[in-house]
C-alpha cells in the first residue's frame, strides 16, 4: 500500500488545477438521473428554552433512544438546519462539477414539465433538463453519520423511454455523443437504472472513431437491494469498459458490500484493507478505476496501482449530506485532467473538505486556495 498525505501532493494538485480552466471548459458532461429536495435536521436531546436545545450528537445515541421506546412510544423533535436544499447524488455532483468549471447538462428529477424552484440556481450554471418531479429526503445529521428518510414515489418515472421522450430523441442522442464525461448515480434509489444502462449499451453505440468517454457510476448504499440485483448491476457496469473508461465510486459501507457480493477476500485492516479492496474490485470487474472514500481518508486503484490519501477531516462539519458527491466531483475532475490517482484523490478529499466546512460548493479558485493551505 502507498499511503500519501503530504503538503507536497496538495501543492502539486493545486498546480494542476490552476491551469485547468480551458481544459475543463472543453469537457462537456452529462449527469443523471435522480433529483431530491433535502430537508436537513438536528434531533433534540434536551430543550432549554424556545430557542435553545442540546442536540443528540451521535447516530448511536439516537438509535438507543428509538430502541428504548420499543413496546412503548416516544417523541422525537427535529429542528430544521436552514432552508430546504437541492438534493440527490446527481444534482449535488453536477452542481459541484459546474462550480469547478465543467459544462454540465443535468438530466433527471428536477421537475417536469417545468423546473422545480429548488433547482433554479442550478439551472443558471448548468443545462437542466427535467424528466420527473423531485422526490423528498429528510436528513437527520449526527456527528458520526446521518439518517436519511425518503419519500421516493417519483423515482419510478426514471426510465429510458421517459429520458428519450421528455428530453427529446435527437437532443438526448446529441448530448450523449458530445459528452466526454457521463455520471450515472444513485442506482439503489432508481429501480429501472440497470435497464437504462442496458438500453444505453444497445442504442448509443459509439462511432468507430469516437474518443472514449469517462463514465462514472455511484451505487448509493445498495443495502436495500437484493444481492442478485447488485450482482447484475455490477456486471452491466463492467460491460461499458470495452468502449469507455469506467470509474466506480463507493463509500466504505458500499465498498465492503460490493466486496462481499463479488466474493473478494481482503488483507489487512483499516486503510490497508480499503486500498486492497479497491484494487481487487477493479481487477474483478476489469474496469478503469475504483475509488472508495471512508470519512477520514480515500483510496483508489487503476492499472498503475493503488494508493490512499488522508483527507482534511473536521469533527465539526457545517454539513455532511452531499460530502460524498463532492468527493466524487473532485475525483472525477482529477481523472479528466489526467491526474494520477493520488492527485485525483487529493482533489476529491479537498473538494469534500471545503464543502463540509463552508456548506457551499467550491469554485476552482476556492479549491486552489484550500489546497495551498494543506
Amino acid at each position: 500500500m502507498n499511503s500519501v498525505n503530504t503538503s507536497r501532493l496538495a501543492r502539486q494538485t493545486a498546480e494542476k488545477l490552476i491551469g485547468s480552466r480551458a481544459a475543463l471548459q472543453r469537457t462537456p458532461a452529462v449527469i443523471g438521473f435522480d433529483g431530491f429536495i433535502d430537508h436537513i435536521y438536528h434531533a433534540v436531546d434536551t430543550r432549554k428554552s424556545a430557542t435553545e436545545f442540546t442536540r443528540i450528537k451521535s447516530l448511536k445515541a439516537f438509535s438507543q433512544r428509538i430502541a428504548g421506546a420499543a413496546g412503548k412510544s416516544t417523541n422525537v423533535e427535529v429542528v430544521p438546519q436552514g432552508a430546504p436544499r437541492l438534493g440527490g447524488n446527481g444534482p449535488i455532483m453536477g452542481f459541484a462539477m459546474s462550480s469547478l468549471g465543467v459544462p454540465v447538462t443535468y438530466v433527471g428529477m428536477t421537475g417536469y414539465p417545468k423546473t422545480h424552484p429548488i433547482f433554479q440556481d442550478f439551472s443558471k450554471r448548468a443545462n437542466v433538463l427535467g424528466i420527473a418531479d423531485p422526490a423528498v429526503t429528510d436528513a437527520m445529521e449526527f456527528e458520526d453519520g446521518k439518517l436519511l428518510v425518503g419519500k421516493h414515489q417519483n423515482v419510478a418515472e426514471v426510465t429510458y423511454d421517459n429520458i428519450r421522450k421528455r428530453v427529446g430523441e435527437t437532443t438526448w442522442r446529441k448530448l450523449w455523443e458530445a459528452a466526454r464525461f457521463v455520471g450515472m448515480v444513485n442506482w439503489t434509489m432508481l429501480p429501472h437504472m440497470t435497464a437504462v444502462w442496458k438500453k444505453i449499451q444497445t442504442e448509443l453505440q459509439p462511432k468507430p472513431d469516437a474518443a472514449k468517454k469517462m463514465i462514472f457510476f455511484d451505487l448509493a448504499d445498495p443495502e436495500k437491494r437484493s444481492t442478485e440485483d447488485l450482482a447484475l448491476a455490477l456486471k452491466v457496469i463492467a460491460k461499458f469498459q470495452p468502449q469507455h473508461n469506467v470509474i466506480l465510486g463507493l463509500n466504505e459501507k458500499e465498498g465492503l458490500h460490493v466486496g462481499k457480493v463479488l466474493a473478494i477476500k481482503t488483507v489487512g485492516k483499516g486503510e490497508k484493507l480499503i486500498v486492497d479492496l479497491a484494487k481487487k474490485i477493479r481487477e474483478k470487474l476489469d474496469i478503469h478505476t475504483v475509488t472508495i472514500h471512508p470519512v477520514q481518508f480515500a483510496a483508489a486503484a487503476d492499472a498503475a496501482g493503488a494508493v490512499s490519501v488522508v483527507g482534511p477531516y473536521t469533527p465539526n462539519p457545517k454539513i455532511s449530506t452531499g460530502a460524498g458527491d463532492h468527493f466524487n466531483a473532485g475525483f472525477c475532475i482529477g481523472r479528466l485532467l489526467g491526474c494520477d490517482v493520488a492527485q485525483s484523490l487529493q482533489l476529491g478529499v479537498s473538494c469534500s473538505g471545503f464543502y463540509v466546512r463552508q456548506a457551499i460548493s467550491p469554485s476552482r479558485e476556492h479549491l486552489v486556495r484550500f489546497l495551498q493551505t494543506l
